[in-house]
């Protein structure tokens, strides 16, 4: 039984709460009965349900506030005597003692809730009214400045001009994310400049104007106009070589790699290498679809020879815009190293000289023993043979 009175209270304290979320999404001030959306009997709301004001001291600067917290502009009268028919239920509020400068009807003092005990001094055919002028039109914010897309430090100007209106426009506010960035007084022509100084990156994102008319009446927003900046880094350089070459050098014939990379991406931007030689510049663009891009050379040349610097380059809304150079990469040409040093180039020539020459000398004695060994033609006729011996028997 116990659980079952506690499930009951927990389920009605679930409805109550979701009543009072439900009551907190309406507006806490309405007009009504009048057959019209700015005009009518005031009523608040208060504990979960609607009640009227006592009309007894309600005037203008009252019926201001109402007008301008429900966006109906200016009050033009305000009714103190059940104008717009005797309300029902509670009365709420009764002596309001606003300045006209509030957002809110609930920002004014007032004397006190309605209770029992003043029943004799207010009743419904005493109710609040008003009426509104309705709400203001909206102004034009147009861009002075040739652009929409802008370097940070550059600056902005903006027109906003306000609708006619019979009203006296005292001010106009610059706004962007709800936060008002810049604020001029009203001219004659009905027409302000705005201007927003060194832009920058936290400054881009849509901008929108309003004006504001004696008695704290503010227009509903303009157009709005999307503003960009662009930040563009300074791109990092460095390249990769052969092992063997020297740093700051690449050698005769061998590939090497540059590479440019940046933080800032853009749709459409690009990278671009520039190479300062003693007789000129040369440049090579890519595109950049990501952070970094590599240039190869496949095969160094005296012509690679000079100062390598990297620039970011993008075009959005009719302007190119360019970053700074990276710092300059000097890059030397070397001549790739021989197969053998100069001392073993002498070591090997005076080795090949003496192998030539012992073989000359060898041949040279092969052939004087050859030919020591040989008989001449007059003593080969004379040869007998003894035991199995030449003799060799001059010819007299």
């Amino acid at each position: 039984m116990m659980l079952r009175i506690f499930l009951l209270v927990m389920f009605a304290q679930i409805l109550a709460l979701g009543y009072v979320v439900n009551a907190s999404d309406t507006k806490l001030v309405r007009l009504v009965d009048s057959g019209k959306n700015c005009s009518g009997r005031v009523e608040v709301y208060r504990s979960h349900q609607w009640g009227t004001i006592c009309g007894r001291g309600w005037d203008l600067r009252d019926a201001d506030v109402v007008c301008r917290e429900l966006g109906c502009g200016r009050a033009i009268s305000a009714f103190t005597t059940a104008m717009f028919g005797r309300g029902v239920g509670v009365i709420w509020l009764r002596d309001m003692q606003c300045t006209g400068d509030e957002e809110e009807l609930s920002q004014c003092h007032s004397h006190s809730f309605w209770n029992s005990k003043d029943e004799h001094s207010c009743s419904h055919s005493d109710d609040a009214g008003t009426e509104c002028s309705g709400p203001l039109e909206k102004p034009v914010l147009s861009l002075l400045s040739p652009q929409s897309v802008f370097y940070p430090g550059e600056g902005v100007r903006f027109s906003c001009m306000a609708p006619p209106s019979p009203y006296h426009i005292t001010d106009f506010y610059l706004y962007r994310r709800g936060g008002v960035v810049s604020h001029t007084f009203a001219s004659p022509q009905m027409r302000t400049e705005l201007v927003v100084f060194n832009m920058e990156m936290p400054h881009q994102g849509s901008y929108s104007c309003v004006y504001k008319v004696q008695g704290r009446v503010r227009s509903p927003p303009s157009n709005s106009i999307n503003i960009t900046v662009v930040e563009l880094n300074t791109p990092e350089i460095w390249y990769n070589v052969s092992l063997d070459a020297p740093p700051g050098s690449v050698i005769r014939g061998h590939s090497f790699n540059v590479t440019c990379s940046t933080q800032s991406l853009y749709p459409g931007g690009s990278f671009q290498l520039r190479i300062i030689r003693s007789n000129g510049t040369v440049r090579q663009s890519v595109p950049a679809f990501t952070t970094s891009v590599t240039f190869t050379f496949p095969s160094a040349q005296t012509s690679h020879e000079g100062y390598y610097c990297c620039l970011y380059r993008v075009q959005l809304g009719g302007r190119v815009f360019t970053s700074r150079e990276s710092q300059p990469l000097p890059i030397i040409l070397k001549e790739p190293k021989p197969l053998l040093s100069a001392m073993e180039v002498s070591w090997l020539v005076s080795a090949v000289t003496f192998v030539v020459a012992v073989l000359v000398i060898i041949l040279v004695v092969r052939g004087l023993c050859k030919r020591k060994g040989t008989p001449m033609e007059l003593e080969r006729g004379s040869r007998t043979c003894v035991e199995n011996t030449y003799i060799v028997v001059p010819v007299k």
